[in-house]
């Protein structure tokens, strides 16, 4: 159940993580076509205004050129009147006439095409205007259709006149696009007054890339463009200018952006950046969370494991203990002396052994608590390692093992911990006999490296596995056997060692090979 519990969590930690990426990339699409979208909007915005600047431009240019034009002449205008329009009023009460008339006027000055373009010399320009006249006839029964603009004296008469200025616009920009559509597009407008225009645009519109321009003459490349400009329909943005008087237009104007995604993207930068540190953020702390419910599992495991283990240890003295005791009770055995002081020695040897485990334990826990009492003092490392095979004589004996010595090392003297160095190296060779199915053959190694003395124990025992090798110093580690309890132990005797080891300012570590023994190699400075 437990297992089950952890894979449901792992998976839905796993999906939650994945949901939130992909909300995260999901997001950042949408703002990025949300942003080419405005860019498009903008552009096209401004690649308008530009043409209808550059139509309002050349039309003021033309008028301009007219009006000097026109004064410089110093003629008087010619009139014609090319519309009257009459409008008659009368009260049958009161015989009151009121007659309205209005004359449309044109003004020619003599000005025609062929002094803006030589091509074009058909048509005249002229001014309109209008003069409009009231006149009131009080009493007058002989006012009508036929006696207007006869010598009649009105009663009252109201005259108003002035410049149709609608009519004088439409009439000369009907003109001046006949005659600006005869002129090539480089007498139109320049490169540099086009850049310009485009730049002084995009930038009112927050559009500050770079960007390449020019102007196609139906889908022809003209002079006016810039150095870096390729025709490319599907990646440029365009607007028709310079219509004529029928709304058609022969030129095109086109602008591309060479740097546009690098300049959408940088509007998202901060956003961006932000949210990648979150969503790193996320994803440490997912890491560190399920890396801490796999170290939990893993130790949770390790735990049962040593339980296990522990259980075993125990069990075996314990009921070697039971069983030296029945025997004592035994009539025949009690008189035996010779049997009864072997069976005490067997209770003493197995209550020692559950003794050894239980120091081993409270070791660790008091050097995680820093209460382990470590004096050290000058001591000779092979009397320490003397006395290290001392301890374990017995149960070599018994295993009727060997231990070959190599002392080659010429300075030994040391500053350490006779009983907790002592134990360090009692806990190797215990694993060397413990861990060699056959008889186990050891051999010691001393050597000096600088100033730092080399002690190597190596066995011919099961050896390890490369994982096992990093993680043998572990607390509570073992080589996974399985249910398999024929070598006992709880994984704290390596640990102990590692501190300890450490604790003297020094290093040790495992060299091994599966089937092939292992060699312990153990690093203490000198004394100088």
């Amino acid at each position: 159940m437990n297992k089950l519990f952890f894979r449901i969590l792992v998976l839905l930690m796993s999906l939650s993580l994945i949901g939130i990426i992909l909300v995260q990339v999901y997001w950042f699409n949408s703002s990025f076509k949300n942003n080419d979208e405005q860019f498009k909007y903008h552009v096209t915005q401004v690649i308008g205004n530009v043409a209808d600047k550059l139509e309002q431009q050349e039309e003021y240019s033309f008028y301009d050129k007219y009006n000097r034009i026109k004064d410089s002449t110093g003629k008087t205008p010619k009139k014609e009147d090319l519309l009257q329009v009459f409008y008659v009023q009368r009260n049958t009460k009161t015989n009151k006439t009121i007659v309205y008339s209005n004359t449309l006027t044109s003004e020619d000055y003599d000005i025609n095409g062929s002094l803006f373009n030589k091509k074009f010399s058909s048509e005249r320009f002229k001014n309109f205007s209008s003069k409009r006249v009231t006149e009131v006839y009080n009493n007058n029964n002989g006012i009508d259709n036929n006696s207007l603009g006869q010598s009649i004296i009105p009663d009252l008469k109201i005259e108003k006149s002035g410049s149709l200025d609608i009519l004088n616009k439409v009439q000369q920009q009907i003109q001046y696009k006949d005659i600006a559509s005869l002129t090539p597009i480089e007498g139109r407008i320049t490169k540099d007054k086009l850049q310009k225009l485009l730049k002084k645009e995009l930038e009112e519109y927050g559009v500050k890339t770079k960007f390449e321009y020019g102007v196609l003459n139906s889908g022809l490349a003209t002079k006016v463009k810039s150095d870096g400009f390729h025709y490319d329909k599907d990646a440029s943005y365009h607007v028709p200018i310079y219509t004529d008087n029928e709304g058609n237009s022969k030129y095109e104007l086109f602008i591309t952006f060479p740097h546009k995604k690098k300049f959408l993207l940088s509007e998202l930068l901060s956003i961006t950046i932000l949210s990648i540190i979150f969503t790193l953020i996320i994803i440490v702390a997912y890491t560190s969370a399920l890396n801490q419910l796999l170290r939990q599992k893993h130790i949770s495991e390790i735990k049962t494991d040593f339980i296990n283990n522990m259980t075993h240890e125990f069990k075996t003295p314990i009921a070697t203990i039971n069983l030296a005791l029945d025997a004592i009770k035994n009539p025949k055995i009690i008189e035996d002396k010779e049997k009864v002081f072997r069976y005490l020695q067997m209770i003493r040897d197995e209550n020692k052994r559950m003794h050894a485990q239980v120091e081993n334990v409270l070791r660790i826990s008091k050097l995680e608590k820093r209460e382990l009492d470590i004096t050290k003092e000058p001591t000779a490392i092979h009397d320490i390692i003397d006395d290290a095979i001392e301890h374990v004589n017995l149960i070599l004996e018994d295993r009727k093992g060997t231990v070959v010595k190599h002392y080659n090392a010429a300075r030994t003297t040391s500053l350490i911990n006779e009983v907790h160095f002592t134990n360090v190296l009692v806990n190797i060779l215990e694993n060397a006999i413990k861990y060699s199915p056959d008889v186990p053959e050891i051999e010691i190694f001393t050597e000096n490296i600088k100033d730092m003395i080399l002690i190597k124990v190596k066995d011919n025992g099961l050896g390890m596995s490369k994982i096992a090798q990093k993680r043998v110093f572990e607390k509570f580690y073992r080589e996974h056997t399985g249910d398999l309890h024929n070598v006992k132990g709880h994984g704290l005797g390596l640990a102990y060692v590692k501190r300890i080891v450490e604790d003297h300012n020094g290093q040790v570590y495992v060299e091994s090979e599966k089937g092939k023994g292992s060699t312990f190699i153990i690093k203490i400075p000198l004394i100088n």
